[in-house]
């Protein structure tokens, strides 16, 4: 009998709790117009290679698409534009063990963040590894129990994206433990950082994505915040886009008008009840208007299951990564014209 009645208090509490889960999942805009768009799967693997969790995805110039995966170990995979495998980079890398980001510059060099050893490790076009800003934790390195020690110019805590200006400066959001950005020159010397744990403005809890514009300006998808906080190039904070949900993946698009992709992403704990509140990816510009959205939180083909990294290349042909899905997706965007 007691056991019942625990049981049923627990229901009680869930139940009761779960509308405020909900609405702190759910996106504040409204009446936003949908986006038509289409999808497919386009990755094609050769026999026995799989497909794990889909961390990252990122284009080259020539179309090539990188695959940062989380499978039996982490690996990152390189198909060509139509999505024939064409190699595997970095093979039993000492820095790969669990897959958080993948870039590309505007060099086309790959640059992997990898939350397991807290490094940033750049491959450059022919996949060799030229540089690398963290360094992976010892086995013999066990951290003490307590608070979270202050932030170091060179110790990465679970960095999550790497994004850069047109000077080459480096920008990382890092991430899960330091709750911060930090900014390193073209050759990877400190130059300083930005942001604590907190929600207050400049604050930030899980900047989970990073973008930069063709100003310099930098965008952090300040994920348990739902919002987005947008700082100049001295990261100093400018002002917070907070209409649009939890930003699990932000993308901005090259060009001369430029704009910012952003996911609502379904979370990955699978939670059913919040699949009706977020899945949603959102086209709006740079100065925060919302323009459209388009999708839903799903597993079938042209429906997200966890977007966790958007490519933008081409402004209305989107890759996108999924977690719980093992996949990537490529979307055809059919933006409807003003009247």
């Amino acid at each position: 009998m007691k056991t019942r009645q625990t049981l049923r208090l627990a229901v009680a509490v869930w139940t009761c709790a779960l509308p405020a889960q909900l609405a702190a999942q759910q996106a504040k805009a409204r009446d936003v117009p949908e986006i038509p768009f289409e999808a497919a799967e386009v990755l094609k693997f050769p026999p026995n290679l799989y497909m794990g969790e889909g961390i990252g995805v990122a284009t080259n110039s020539k179309g090539h698409i990188f695959v940062y995966t989380r499978a039996q170990a982490t690996r990152l995979f390189e198909f060509d534009a139509k999505g024939v495998f064409v190699r595997e980079l970095g093979e039993g890398l000492y820095g790969f063990a669990f897959a958080h980001a993948v870039r590309v510059d505007p060099q086309d060099n790959i640059w992997a963040v990898d939350e397991g050893t807290n490094m940033v490790i750049k491959f450059n076009p022919q996949g060799r590894v030229v540089m690398v800003l963290g360094r992976r934790p010892e086995p013999i390195d066990n951290p003490p129990p307590g608070p979270v020690p202050p932030a170091e110019p060179y110790t990465f805590n679970r960095p999550t994206d790497v994004a850069w200006d047109a000077a080459g400066n480096i920008f990382v959001s890092d991430g899960y433990g330091n709750s911060r950005v930090a900014k390193y020159d073209k050759n990877g010397r400190f130059l300083k950082s930005a942001g604590s744990k907190g929600a207050d403005p400049g604050q930030l809890n899980l900047p989970h994505t990073i973008a930069a514009d063709a100003n310099g300006n930098i965008y952090v998808g300040d994920r348990s915040n739902n919002r987005i906080q947008v700082f100049d190039n001295d990261l100093k904070l400018k002002t917070v886009y907070d209409q649009v949900g939890a930003p699990w993946a932000v993308c901005i698009t090259p060009g001369p008008h430029q704009y910012l992709y952003t996911s609502n992403s379904f979370p990955d704990n699978n939670n059913s009840q919040l699949s009706g509140v977020t899945g949603e990816i959102y086209k709006m510009e740079l100065d925060g208007t919302i323009l459209g959205k388009f999708g839903h939180a799903g597993k079938k083909v042209g429906e997200f299951s966890t977007v966790h990294e958007i490519d933008c290349r081409n402004e209305n042909e989107l890759l996108v990564s999924e977690i719980t899905a093992w996949r990537v997706q490529k979307l055809n965007l059919h933006p409807r014209r003003p009247q």
